[in-house]
Order: structure tokens, then sequence, then C-alpha cells
């Protein structure tokens, strides 16, 4: 869409939400995927050394998270600056650099939990049984895996709520409910992280949240010509 004098900055205001959205949406199904089959393929109890060895289909269903971890991360950035460019220059400097750098921490974290997921198959990449070593370098390696995902990831990406959750309120983008659920997600993954039921796993699940709301909230804003709807409100 051009104006008269040629310029193009409302479509691109348009289309940017949009994107924000899409890439939203793929980044939380990409990475909820991949936290599920970590957690399916790296079992919690250390004793399963020898069996996880030798069981070829736990060490594919490890590369397949290995293989979505990247992509993930990629779609991720596009999210930050997509949702960043939303918000324009009405966002508060402080919670801005916590949603940077929290957001930059989180996809390192990505990176070298990969990194790491592909160093353990690489030591474990055998057949028939184990040996005393590489029984020793699998349990090393798991333990690095869980905790990158479920301590130093899973904190980075409370922080990036947070700060999400807190500027979307303040400039009045997120509805009551987005901002209460952004809160509780970033509680859960401050202080329920570990255990058996995977709560690493609300991160992408808030994130699909937040990208759906922003297509709605477009959808309504291109068929009001422009204008935001009453639910953009961040008393909706």
């Amino acid at each position: 869409m051009r104006t008269t004098d040629g310029a193009t900055a409302p479509a691109r205001g348009l289309r940017t939400p949009r994107g924000a959205a899409v890439a939203g949406i793929v980044s939380a199904l990409l990475l909820g995927a991949a936290i599920l089959f970590v957690h399916l393929a790296v079992p919690e109890h250390p004793e399963d050394a020898a069996d996880w060895i030798r069981d070829t289909s736990q060490r594919q269903l490890l590369r397949t998270a290995l293989s979505l971890l990247p992509f993930a991360g990629i779609f991720f950035l596009w999210f930050m600056g997509a949702v960043r460019d939303f918000v324009g220059e009405a966002e508060d400097r402080f919670f801005a650099t916590l949603f940077l750098g929290s957001g930059l921490l989180f996809v390192a974290m990505l990176f070298v939990l990969a990194a790491t997921t592909g160093s353990l198959l690489a030591v474990t990449d055998v057949s028939g049984s184990a040996s005393a070593g590489e029984r020793a370098l699998w349990q090393y390696g798991r333990h690095l895996v869980l905790e990158l995902l479920s301590s130093y990831a899973t904190r980075m990406a409370a922080v990036f709520v947070v700060s999400t959750t807190t500027i979307g309120y303040r400039v009045g983008i997120f509805p009551r409910w987005l901002v209460w659920l952004g809160y509780l997600v970033a509680l859960v993954l401050l202080f329920a992280v570990g255990g058996t039921t995977h709560p690493e796993l609300v991160f992408p699940l808030w994130m699909f949240a937040v990208s759906c709301h922003v297509f709605v909230v477009t959808l309504r804003r291109d068929r009001n010509g422009g204008r935001p709807g009453p639910a953009s409100a961040a008393g909706a």
C-alpha cells in the first residue's frame, strides 16, 4: 500500500505484526517439539546409560530434536525483531533491555544445547555393549543437556516472558488474560523446572498464545482500515 507521496510505511506497519505472529507460531511449534523430543530421548535416571547407548530409536529421536533446534532459534529471533518493531518507540528502555538480553541469551542457550546434544550423540553412537568410559561420557552429556534445558534456558525464557508481558501491558497491546498468563508462565519457568512434568513446555505454549493474539489483532486492524480494534486494548 502506497500513500500519495509514494511512502510504504503504512503497509509495512500492517505486515510486521503478521510476520511476528507467523514467526512466533512456527518457533513455538518447533521449540515445543524439540523440548519434548529431548525429554523423551534423554532419560532422567542415570542408571539407564547402557540401555540408552544400545537403543538406536532414542538416539534417532535426539537427532530429530537436534535438527529442529537451530530453526527454532532462527524463527525466535525473527519473532523478537518483529514484536519489538510492533511496539515501536513506546517501549520502556529498561524492559526493552531485558527483552533483548534475555531473548538473545535464550537463543544462545538453544545453540549450546544443540551443540551439547550433538556431542552426546557423537560419543555414544556405537553398537554393542557400552564400556565404562562410554557410560561416563553419557552421564556427563546427559547431565549437561538436561541442566542447560531445565535450569538455564528456562530461566532466560522466564525473564523474556516477564519483560515482554510488562512491555505489552504498559503499551496496551496485551489484554488482561494474556498479561496474567505471562506472569504465571514466568513463575512456572522460574520455580517449577525439572522433574517429569516438563514445565519448560509452557514457554512455547505462551509464545503460541501471544502470536495468535497478535494475528487476531492484525486481522481486526485490517478490517477497520488500519485502526486498532477494541480487543487490542490492555483492558480487553
